[in-house]
């Protein structure tokens, strides 16, 4: 595949999993607004099952990352090189904001929007280095040793995640970073996604330092 080939994939796969996360986020809170518990699950299904189509279709092409945390991961394993990585998360971060004013769009709201729900907590900076340090060690095992696999295991275990975290696993700068723009249930204000981001590389490094010993490179 052409590097342009490879950028597209991210690019538009990054897209359509914010499409997606945010979407489903507002169908789910329109249709259950006294019930978060049930608008946080019409929020998890859609994101779990589009991770496994979007991986699998892309990531022959790209490798799928849609994630400036696996993009860096690979680099620091040496999985891509340094001329790649800054054009992936340039255009993952690009494609996710396009992706949430597509949402915005679909559902007649105000197209480009600066969210206001905090997401501050301590729980939720831990909960975002967890979520993210899980998802690379899922990549990692699953290429080590199910290759075929790991769209499956992604979306399993983002859909886990979004219950087991208290910050509904963001686990993606990019998608931080999106979803600003959306002041709707899967937003988060502006004030929140410095910390997230930061958990989100710290929970990064340490996968990377783990799979070294759990997932050596043969």
């Amino acid at each position: 595949m052409s590097f342009s080939q490879k950028l597209a994939a991210e690019g538009l796969g990054t897209a359509l999993l914010l499409a997606t996360v945010v979407g489903s986020g507002i169908m789910g809170e329109t249709l259950s607004p006294q019930n978060s518990g049930v608008a946080l699950l019409a929020n998890t299904i859609p994101t779990g099952a589009i991770l496994y189509v979007l991986i699998t279709i892309f990531g022959p092409i790209s490798g799928a990352h849609f994630n400036p945390a696996v993009t860096l991961a690979f680099y620091l394993r040496n999985e891509i090189e340094f001329k790649q990585t800054l054009p992936y998360i340039t255009v993952q971060i690009l494609g996710g904001i396009l992706g949430v004013l597509l949402a915005n769009a679909m559902f007649d709201l105000s197209i480009i929007q600066i969210s206001e729900k905090a997401r501050a907590s301590t729980g939720q900076g831990i909960s975002e280095i967890v979520a993210t340090f899980g998802l690379l060690l899922v990549i990692f095992g699953g290429l080590k040793h199910r290759a075929n696999q790991v769209p499956m295991l992604v979306g399993l275990y983002i859909t886990g995640a979004y219950w087991f975290t208290a910050s509904t696993s963001f686990a993606n700068p990019a998608v931080t970073i999106a979803r600003m723009f959306s002041d709707t249930f899967a937003g988060i204000a502006p004030t929140s996604a410095p910390m997230f981001i930061i958990c989100q590389l710290l929970g990064a490094a340490l996968a990377v330092l783990v799979a070294r010993t759990l997932f050596p490179k043969n």
